[in-house]
C-alpha cells in the first residue's frame, strides 16, 4: 500500500469512528498523529494530508494545532454545532477531482477569460470543438504567462463538452528536459523497442501512446530539434508513427496535440511544422492586462495562500500595487512567487495572530521597489487607485476553483515548515529576531529552488546563463557532484562558476585552435605533486568533458583542472593580483564589479566610475587610491574601457611602487575571466595580462575577433545574416530554414537570419542594419555591403554548414563553387524531397529543369548552377503556394508594368509550357517574380 494510501486509511478509520451528534471536545486527527501511527516523517504526512485534501477526500478543520477529518463525517452525519463552529461555511457536498469543474464554463476560472483573454479564449474553444476530432494548436507566451495552466483548462473543457472521455488524463511532456539528448528525447515520444540504443534492454511505450484518445501537452516545442518536429508533423498528417529501432510506422494512436513555447514560431520552428498548427493561441503579457485583471489574480493568489495557512489576510492598497509592480519578466508566474514569497515572510512575522496584516514596511526590498515601478506610470497607477480600497481582505473560505495541476503550485506545505522551525528554533532558546532571521533565509531558498525549476532565476545564476552555454553548465554540475563525492571537503560556493568558466574558456580555445599549454610547466608539474587525490579526480573529471563534448583534452590539462580543485578548496588569504576596473558613466565599472563579486564570491576587485565630465586628472587619483587599496602584493590589474586611461601603467607603477599591467576594452565577460584566474594558485601579474590579451567571451562555438576590435559590432547588436529571393517568402524562407539548422548545428542560437525580397532589398538591409551587424547575405543578388555575399550554390552544397561556422567566426573570405549543373540538379532534387509538403519531386523535379533550360534559352542567360537552384527552387515553391491557393500578390502597376516588358513577352512560351505539362496555371504574381528572378540574373 502507498504511503498516502496508508495515511488515508488511517484518517478515515480515526474519523469515521466518531459518533454524531456527540462529537466531544476535540475533532480530528493532528499531523503528528498521523506522522506517529503510520511512522512516517512529519513532512510526509503534512504533504499527503495536503494532497488528500485537494483531492477532496479529507477535510481541514481550523485550528491550533490544524485537524484533518474524513469527507463522509461530514457527508453522511448531521453536524453537531460544535463541529460548525470550526467551519466558516456550510459543508460542501464531495465532489470528485474529475468532476469538479462540470457545473459552468470552465474557462470562468481564468482570470480576464472574457477581457485580455477573450480571443484566446473563443480560440480554444473552437479548437477542442471542431468536427469531427478537434484542430491541434499552439499557445504563444512569455514564461509565466500561464501556458501551461490555459492547456489544463482546454483539456478540462474538453472533457465538460464530453469530447474526450472523463477517465482520460492529459500527458504533459517538456521537450526542454532531453533537448540535448535526441534519441532519448524520440524514445520518451514515440517509445523504443528493446536493443534500439545501449540501455534499452525492454520495449517501452512513449508518450504518444500514452496519449492515445486524448491530449498531449507538449511544452517548450521549440526545444524539440527539427527531426523531432519533422516526427511530430508525421503523425499529425498521417496518425502513425514508429517506436525508435523501428523501420515501419505502424502504430496508430488518436491524440490532439497542444503545444506551447516562449518563441517565435516563424523562427524557432519549422515551417512545414507551423503550417500544420491551424489555431495559434497568443497569452498576453502581464503587463497587457486590464487593471482590474492584476488586481484579481493578486486576490486570487492571495486567497490560494489564505486557504492554505487557515488565516484571514488583510493587504493595504500599497501592497497590492507593490505586488502588481514587482512583476518584470515573469509575467503571472513571477506574481504568484512574489505573493507566497511575502505571504510566508508575513505568516512568520503574525504567527500568533488570527489574522495576517501585510503593510508595505513589511515587503522585502525588491517588492517595494515595485511600487516606485508602478509611480512612473501615472495612468496605470490612477487605475488602479480608482478601482482599489484602503485594504482588501481575504477570507481562507474564499471560494476558488484552484487547478491542482498549476505547475507553480509549491509540492509542500511552507507554512507547515515555517511553523515547524520556528518551534524546534524557540525550543534552542533563540530570540525571535534570530528565529526570523533563519526562517527568513529559509522562505528564500525554498521558493528559490522551486521557482528555478520553473524557469525563474532569483540569483546570479541567471546572470551566467547569460555568459556561459546551458550545455556547459549542466557538465559542470555533473562535476561538481562527483568531485564532492570522491574529495572528502566542501568546495567554496563559487565552484560552479568557476569550473564553468574555465571548462568554457578550454573549449573556446579549442574551437579556435589556439596553442594549449604544455605539461611540461615544472612549477605546476611540483606543485599538484602535492595533490595526488585532486589530481586523480582531475583525470576524471577530464574524461567526462571528452564525453560530452567528444573531444580530445591534452594531459597538460589534468595539472590546471587540479590547480583549480585545490584553489577552490583553499582559499587564499593574500598574494592575490589585484583588480581596478574603470571606466566612463555613472555606474559602468560599478555594474560590472558588482556582477562579478556576486558570482565568484571574491574581494579582490575594486571599481572607479568617471562621469564624462571627470577630468582625466581626478580619475587618475581614484584609480590610485583604489591600485593602493586592492593590492596584496601580486600586482594590480588594470582593465580600463577607452581613451588616456590606457596609457596609466607606467605613472602608476612610478606613483604607487605597485606592478600595474593594463587591459583596455573591457567588458563584463572580461572581468569575469580576470578575477577567475586571479584566485587560482601560482598566478602572476604577467600570466594574467597575457591571458586576458587573448581572451574572446565564454559563449561556446562563438570566437570573436579581439575585444579591442570593433567593440560597439559585438556588444552593441545582435548578429543577423540576409537571405534575398524575389518575393522574399519563397526561396528566401527555404534559405532561412537551412541556415537556422546549420546553425543549430553548430550551437548557434542567437544569430537572426532575415528573409527579404530583391524588390525591397536596399530599404529592408538598411533598417536591418540598424539593429544588427549583418554577417553575411546570400540569395539571388549580392547586394554589394561590407558583409560577405555567399551564393546559393554554395549554400545548398555540401560546403553550406562549413560556410556558415566560417561566417559565425567572421573567417568568411569566399568560397569557388566546383558544382556542375548535374550536381545542382541532384541537389535541388534532395532538397525538393526534405522541405515541401504537397509536392512530389520525383514527378516535378524534370519539368521543372526543363522549364527552367526553356527560360536561360529564350531570356539569353548563361546556363549557371547558381540560377538553375535558385529558379527551380523558387518555381517549385510558387507551384505549392498555388496548390495551397496562397498565392504572391503584388501591385496593379508591377502586372502593368510586366505586361509591357519585352523580355516577359519573351519568355512566356515558358509558362505556356509548363501550364501544358502540369495542368496548373501561375497567377500573374507569381509570373512577376519570377521574371524578376531573371532580370536579376541578366543584370549581373
Amino acid at each position: 500500500m502507498k504511503r498516502i494510501d496508508r495515511v488515508y486509511q488511517y484518517v478515515k478509520e480515526e474519523t469515521q469512528a466518531i459518533d454524531a451528534p456527540d462529537f466531544g471536545e476535540v475533532i480530528g486527527v493532528t499531523t503528528n498523529q498521523v506522522a506517529d501511527n503510520c511512522d512516517i516523517q512529519r513532512s510526509n504526512a503534512s504533504k499527503d494530508l495536503n494532497s488528500l485534501v485537494r483531492e477532496g477526500l479529507i477535510d481541514k478543520i481550523d485550528g491550533r494545532p490544524v485537524r484533518y477529518v474524513c469527507k463522509s463525517v461530514f457527508r453522511h452525519k448531521p453536524l453537531s454545532k460544535h463541529v460548525e463552529s470550526y467551519l466558516e461555511t456550510e459543508p460542501k457536498k464531495e465532489v470528485s477531482k474529475k468532476d469538479r469543474y462540470t457545473s459552468d464554463d470552465i474557462f470562468k476560472r481564468v482570470v480576464g477569460a472574457y477581457g485580455s483573454m477573450k480571443n484566446s479564449t473563443e480560440q480554444a474553444k473552437a479548437a477542442i470543438l471542431y468536427p469531427p476530432k478537434g484542430l491541434n494548436c499552439l499557445i504563444i507566451g512569455p514564461t509565466g504567462s500561464g501556458k501551461t495552466f490555459f492547456a489544463h483548462t482546454m483539456f478540462q473543457f474538453a472533457k465538460q463538452n464530453q469530447v474526450i472521455d472523463r477517465k482520460k488524463e492529459m500527458v504533459v511532456f517538456n521537450c526542454a528536459d532531453y533537448a540535448s539528448n535526441p534519441e532519448l528525447l524520440m524514445s520518451h515520444l514515440f517509445g523504443h523497442v528493446k536493443g534500439a540504443f545501449t540501455g534499452a534492454d525492454q520495449e517501452k511505450e512513449g508518450v504518444i501512446s500514452l496519449a492515445n484518445d486524448s491530449f498531449l501537452f507538449l511544452d517548450e516545442i521549440h526545444r524539440l530539434p527539427p527531426e523531432g518536429q519533422e516526427m511530430i508533423f508525421y503523425f499529425m498528417d498521417n496518425g502513425t508513427f514508429a517506436k525508435l529501432g523501428e523501420t515501419q510506422k505502424t502504430h496508430h494512436a488518436n491524440v490532439r496535440i497542444i503545444c506551447a513555447t516562449t518563441e517565435d514560431p516563424s523562427s524557432a520552428l519549422l515551417n512545414t511544422f507551423v503550417r500544420r498548427i491551424p489555431i495559434t493561441i497568443q497569452l498576453p503579457n502581464f503587463k497587457d492586462r486590464t487593471a482590474k485583471e492584476k488586481i484579481d489574480l493578486v486576490k486570487m493568489m492571495m486567497a490560494m495562500e489564505a486557504k492554505r495557512i487557515q488565516r484571514k489576510i488583510v493587504l493595504s492598497e500599497d501592497v497590492i500595487k507593490a505586488l502588481i509592480g514587482s512583476v518584470s519578466y515573469g509575467n503571472v508566474g513571477q506574481l504568484k512567487s512574489n505573493v507566497q514569497l511575502v505571504t510566508a515572510q508575513a505568516f512568520l512575522n503574525h504567527m500568533e495572530k488570527d489574522e495576517i496584516n501585510m503593510i508595505l514596511d513589511e515587503l522585502n526590498d525588491g517588492i517595494k521597489e515595485g511600487l516606485i515601478t508602478l509611480a512612473h506610470d501615472r495612468a496605470a497607477m490612477a487605475e488602479l487607485t480608482s478601482l482599489l480600497t484602503p485594504q482588501m481582505s481575504i477570507s481562507p473560505n474564499t471560494p476558488l476553483e484552484i487547478f491542482e495541476e498549476d505547475s507553480y503550485e509549491l509540492p509542500y506545505n511552507l507554512y507547515e515548515i515555517i511553523g515547524d522551525k520556528a518551534a524546534v528554533l524557540k525550543e534552542d532558546g533563540l530570540t525571535q529576531d534570530a528565529i526570523n532571521h533563519f526562517i527568513s533565509t529559509d522562505i528564500n531558498v525554498h521558493l528559490k529552488s522551486f521557482y528555478r525549476n520553473h524557469g525563474f532565476t532569483f540569483d546570479t545564476e541567471s546572470k551566467l546563463t547569460e555568459i556561459i552555454d546551458e550545455r556547459i553548465l549542466a557538465t559542470t554540475r555533473k562535476i561538481y557532484e562527483y568531485a564532492k563525492d570522491v574529495l572528502a571537503y566542501d568546495f567554496q560556493t563559487n565552484f560552479l562558476y568557476a569550473m564553468g568558466f574555465h571548462i568554457s574558456s578550454f573549449l573556446n580555445r579549442l574551437k579556435s585552435h589556439q596553442e594549449l599549454p604544455h605539461g611540461n610547466n615544472e612549477n605546476i608539474e611540483n606543485m599538484v605533486a602535492h595533490y595526488p587525490e585532486e589530481r586523480a579526480a582531475a583525470k576524471q573529471i577530464k574524461e567526462i568533458i571528452e564525453t560530452d563534448y567528444q573531444v580530445e583534452v591534452p594531459l597538460s590539462e589534468v595539472n590546471y583542472l587540479t590547480v583549480l580543485l585545490v584553489s577552490l578548496r583553499e582559499s587564499k588569504a593574500d598574494g592575490r593580483i589585484g583588480i581596478v576596473v574603470a571606466a566612463h558613466g555613472n555606474s559602468t565599472a560599478t555594474s560590472m564589479v558588482q556582477v562579478v563579486t556576486q558570482l565568484l564570491k571574491v574581494d579582490n576587485l575594486r571599481a572607479v566610475d568617471m562621469p564624462l565630465e571627470m577630468k582625466p586628472k581626478e580619475a587618475f587619483e581614484k584609480i590610485v587610491e583604489e591600485v593602493t587599496s586592492v593590492n596584496e602584493g601580486s600586482g594590480v590589474m588594470l582593465l580600463v574601457d577607452m581613451g588616456s586611461l590606457s596609457t596609466f601603467s607606467d605613472d602608476l607603477k612610478t606613483r604607487t611602487g605597485i606592478e600595474v599591467k593594463t587591459i583596455d576594452m573591457v567588458t563584463t565577460a572580461v572581468v569575469l575571466e580576470a578575477a577567475r584566474k586571479s584566485s587560482l594558485l601560482d598566478t602572476t601579474l604577467s600570466d594574467l595580462y597575457h591571458s586576458i590579451s587573448n581572451f574572446h567571451g565564454y559563449t561556446m562555438g562563438e570566437v570573436q575577433e579581439p575585444v579591442v576590435k570593433e567593440v560597439d559590432k559585438y556588444l552593441m547588436k545582435d548578429k543577423a545574416i540576409v537571405a534575398i529571393c524575389a518575393s522574399g517568402k519563397g526561396t528566401a524562407q527555404r534559405m532561412k530554414e537551412l541556415i537556422d539548422r546549420y546553425l543549430l548545428s553548430h550551437l548557434e542560437t542567437d544569430i537572426e537570419v532575415f528573409p527579404i525580397s530583391v524588390v525591397e532589398m536596399s530599404d529592408k538591409i538598411r533598417e536591418i542594419e540598424k539593429d544588427y551587424h549583418i554577417l553575411a547575405t546570400t540569395g539571388i543578388k549580392d547586394p554589394k555591403i561590407q558583409a560577405p555575399f555567399i551564393s546559393m550554390d554554395v549554400l545548398f552544397s555540401n560546403e553550406g554548414s562549413k560556410v556558415i561556422e566560417q561566417v559565425i567566426h567572421e573567417e568568411f573570405e569566399g568560397v569557388d563553387s566546383d558544382l556542375s549543373l548535374e550536381k545542382a540538379q541532384e541537389l535541388c532534387f534532395e532538397y525538393l524531397k526534405e522541405s515541401f509538403t504537397f509536392i512530389n519531386p520525383d514527378k516535378l523535379m524534370m519539368p521543372l529543369w526543363d522549364f527552367v533550360d526553356k527560360i536561360a534559352t529564350l531570356s539569353g542567360i548563361k546556363p549557371e548552377e547558381s540560377f538553375y537552384i535558385n529558379l527551380c527552387l523558387h518555381t517549385a515553391g510558387a507551384i505549392e503556394r498555388e496548390l495551397r491557393m496562397d498565392t504572391l500578390s503584388t501591385e496593379v502597376e508591377d502586372i502593368s508594368l510586366m505586361k509591357d516588358n519585352e523580355l516577359y513577352r519573351r519568355i512566356i512560351p515558358a509558362f505556356d509550357w509548363l501550364k501544358q505539362t502540369l495542368q496548373i496555371e501561375f497567377s500573374e504574381s507569381e509570373q512577376y517574380f519570377i521574371l524578376k528572378i531573371i532580370e536579376n540574373e541578366m543584370n549581373k
